[in-house]
């Protein structure tokens, strides 16, 4: 390996370790996400069960916390740039929506229906796949669950 490449690599190890890119042009760093439950929310602005669900999201996102957990969101018809966030404008999503799918990066499969969510524990794996329209209530009692299976 040339000494310039192995720097950069060095560098970039050195500077938080995998970022994951958001809609919004920022990257999350995943290291941020090893010590939090994880809820990732797949939504398209066609399914009427998601727009109806995501301003639980917007709440369990405001309400999360230092503590609690980390909602992110990915847009099942994968748009990408100014479709993307005119999308998320319209459909007022004000969590972090990420720019690519990260299902392979965690192990689990496209999901076959909308909506689904899917909860990573600390450690960052799946420990459940919802189906259909969730609320603060459910997704805090899937959490609950998934912990007390862990434990």
């Amino acid at each position: 390996m040339r000494p310039t490449i192995l720097f950069t690599v060095l560098l970039l190890a050195g500077c938080g370790g995998e970022r994951l890119p958001l809609a919004d042009g920022a990257t999350t760093r995943l290291d941020d996400w090893r010590d939090r439950w994880v809820v990732i929310n797949y939504w398209a602005e066609w399914c009427a069960p998601c727009r109806d669900e995501i301003p639980e999201f917007n709440r369990l996102y405001y309400n999360a916390g230092a503590g609690g957990p980390l909602v992110v969101g990915v847009n099942y018809d994968e748009l990408r740039g100014n479709d993307l966030t005119d999308v998320i404008a319209r459909m007022d999503v004000r969590f972090p929506v990420l720019s690519h799918d990260p299902r392979e990066r965690f192990g689990y499969e496209r999901p076959p229906v909308l909506p689904t969510t899917v909860v990573l524990r600390p450690g960052l794996n799946v420990a459940s796949v919802l189906r259909g329209p969730q609320t603060v209530d459910t997704i805090r009692a899937a959490i609950a669950a998934a912990g007390e299976d862990a434990g």
